[in-house]
């Protein structure tokens, strides 16, 4: 690879209040030089290059070399920042204060997380009785010495007598399951392995959950995720002992989850190809000898049940209702025609019911943020629940219990969690925020910019009071646009110290998510995926236009898909950013779905062995293979994490190396490679606070900012 030594000198100009530091820094970009080889493949008779394939293998030294020369490169380049200190203090400072989870109840017993502040990670408490001290159920930051064992997935037995719960660790999704006695707070023989993306279904005294076979050692990380299957294990046994309750041996590129309801009357077997749509069967489990029925045979659309009544399914779906619908199927006859509306579809996306007491708490998401009401079982609206800004709300309950729990949180507003009675309407702050924040100090507005085909669609600004709409505020736009996921409020304190400096947070509503239902998700897929960036584009020259930033002072950030947008946007049009961060992002559109679980994200995405066009459209955009060489590119943090397998981290490897490679040298290409961390979830709270130090440091760096 070619070198390329380029001093940049950057200034810093000094305002009253701000703290002082050097005026200038001498960077020199002499990046580590990794080799190349002259891998090739054809694809419908055009030749890629691929000269960074090796960096696909993890473990080899010299794939190890290359690592700890870049991330010895990047914390040089990053520790001349002169508040990345202070800054960092500032961050831990912010964010110690206590955090607790939206509770659930069990046979009158209330379970929660909580974090006192600074824990790597959050510990599940268990309050006995209404007048009892909590008490510790599982602490996770006993189960290893640096915080990288997190807690993932809980599941209590219906007679409260049994918690199972998953681990995951160093951030992989490879997850093992454990039991304990609730009572006692004894972890029991029970260890089962090899298992990912999978649910705790309790039936009687065991659960269902679903497992891959062993992979070969050295490809734990990286081979593709095949032939999943559903298990029986009874508490007390060998996980070799356990049932095989169903598999799909023509079909090696599925996904099977079990799920029971709240009775353990009814097993419920969900199939996928992807990460969108969903087949959905049952079973009796009052009569052994029933086999099992088809609700929705395709997976064209999804299903959910919410919660069985009387003997008959309430679900959610979007099943001829691209906004969703709460529909009655009767077991007996289960099928499409047979269903009736209880909440019928509307203009806005029916994005999540509870049943509590037996009513329906229902949110809908109306411009990608919640409104949320009460429903009686005939689906007539009771009253609305008041919410206290732009933001979005969670509900927690049973189907036989008058109280139930309700969270909320915006850009600046720290979750807050109630306790609530269905019947009177009644609230009251079980756990409210500890995080003393002026809220008259900040602004959050949705604004509309016209996106790349004239809609209008919502982004979301939040900044301090007193904003100069002059073209020079340091602006971070964040976008993700995929899999139908929706950006909605959410609050970070992290975020904080760049507010309180003087920046505006913007996040843009993107086609790909999940804001406007189906459509809009469908709207952002394979033929039609660069709709997602060319929106993200309209919304960055939305916000110059309207003079909140200019390119000079405009960043933008986004993880895992969100990372693609970033790569695709940054390669597209340089000429508008002036930094970019790129976390745990899909780079490679032509080989994303050779690894672990890639190959389901085919239904966004189309791969490159489909067919011609659909091969040609991801080379178009695939940000690996469009960058192009003596481009001045904007500033950029590609982030990744050595034991990610979900998005294995050879996408960041290969992009960063040719970025290196091929950028003319003006502004740094840096990766930050994170050791025992995965794709983002459980991540132990010390490594959040070194990454978004550095993160958060470059980026207002770059921007010109400091610290205030």
């Amino acid at each position: 690879m070619t070198s390329h030594k380029t001093i940049f000198w950057i200034t810093f100009f000094l305002l009253p209040g701000m703290l002082m530091y050097e005026k200038t820094i001498a960077v020199e970009f002499d990046y580590p030089k990794p080799q190349k080889n002259e891998q090739k493949d054809d694809y419908f008779g055009t030749t890629v290059a691929d000269p960074y394939r090796w960096m696909e293998n993890n473990g080899t030294p010299e794939l190890e070399n290359w690592i700890n020369a870049e991330n010895q490169w990047t914390h040089t380049y990053l520790e001349k920042i002169p508040f990345r200190d202070a800054l960092r203090e500032r961050i831990t400072q912010t964010i110690n204060y206590p955090k607790h989870s939206l509770p659930f109840v069990r046979n009158g017993r209330m379970f929660y997380f909580k974090n006192d502040g600074l824990q790597n990670q959050s510990v599940l408490y268990i309050v006995d009785t209404p007048d009892a001290k909590p008490r510790i159920l599982i602490d996770p930051n006993k189960l290893s010495d640096d915080g990288t064992v997190s807690l993932q997935h809980i599941a209590v037995s219906r007679n409260g007598k049994y918690l199972a719960y998953s681990i995951a660790r160093s951030g992989s999704d490879w997850n093992e399951i454990f039991v304990l006695e609730v009572e006692s707070g004894k972890t029991l023989i029970d260890r089962l392995q090899w298992i990912k993306f999978s649910g705790i279904a309790w039936e009687r005294d065991g659960f269902y959950y679903s497992r891959y076979d062993e992979p070969p050692q050295e490809q734990v990380l990286t081979a593709k995720n095949e032939y999943q299957k559903i298990f029986y294990h009874r508490i007390g046994t060998e996980q070799n002992a356990d049932t095989l309750i169903h598999e799909d041996k023509e079909h090696p590129l599925r996904t099977i989850g079990a799920s029971t309801d709240k009775d353990e009357r009814f097993l419920f077997i969900s199939e996928g190809e992807s990460t969108y749509g969903n087949s959905l069967v049952f079973k009796d489990l009052l009569n052994r000898n029933a086999g099992f029925q088809t609700i929705v045979p395709t997976f064209d659309s999804e299903q959910d049940i919410i919660t069985v009544l009387d003997g008959k399914f309430y679900m959610l779906t979007d099943r001829n209702a691209p906004n969703k619908r709460l529909v009655l199927v009767d077991p007996r006859n289960p099928q499409e025609e047979h269903w009736t509306d209880v909440i019928s579809e509307t203009d806005s996306l029916l994005d999540s019911v509870t049943c509590i007491g037996g009513k329906f708490v229902v949110t809908y998401l109306k411009d990608a943020a919640d409104v949320a009401s009460i429903y009686d079982r005939t689906g007539k609206q009771l009253r609305e629940i008041e919410l206290p800004t732009l933001g979005v709300a969670g509900f927690s309950g049973e189907k036989d219990q008058t109280e139930y729990f309700q969270a909320f949180t915006s850009f600046t507003y720290p979750t807050v969690i109630y306790r609530c009675d269905i019947e009177t309407g009644e609230r009251k702050e079980l756990f409210p925020s500890a995080l003393n924040i002026n809220q008259e100090d900040f602004v959050t507005e949705r604004v509309w910019y016209s996106n790349s085909d004239g809609r209008k669609a919502p982004i979301f600004l939040t900044y301090k009071k007193g904003l100069k709409k002059d073209g020079m505020n340091p602006t971070l736009l964040y976008g993700y646009g995929g899999f139908n996921i929706s950006m909605s409020p959410s609050f970070s304190a992290i975020r904080l110290p760049f507010l309180q400096s003087g920046g505006i947070f913007a996040v843009a509503v993107l086609r790909g998510g999940g804001e406007y239902g189906e459509t809009w998700h469908k709207a952002g897929t394979k033929l039609q995926k660069k709709n997602v960036f060319n929106d993200f584009i309209a919304a960055a020259e939305f916000l110059i236009a309207e003079k909140y930033t200019s390119p000079q002072k405009l960043a933008v950030q986004g993880g895992s898909n969100g990372g693609l947008l970033v790569g695709a946007a940054i390669t597209q049009r340089p000429d508008l950013f002036r930094a970019g961060v790129a976390a745990v992002g899909v780079m490679d559109m032509l080989r994303y779905h050779k690894f672990t679980i890639g190959w389901a994200w085919a239904t966004d995405y189309g791969t490159s062995e489909d067919n011609e066009e659909m091969f040609q459209y991801l080379l178009s955009y695939s940000p690996l293979h469009n960058i192009r060489s003596g481009v001045n590119y904007p500033a950029l943090l590609i982030t990744t994490s050595d034991h990610d397998d979900r998005v294995v981290p050879a996408h960041s490897f290969k992009f960063t190396a040719t970025m290196q490679e091929k950028n003319d040298g003006k502004r740094p290409s840096l990766i930050r490679i994170e050791t025992k961390a995965g794709h983002g979830a459980g991540k132990p709270v010390s490594k959040v606070i070194d990454e978004s130090a550095d993160v958060w440091a470059f980026l207002m760096y770059e921007l010109g900012m400091t610290l205030r």
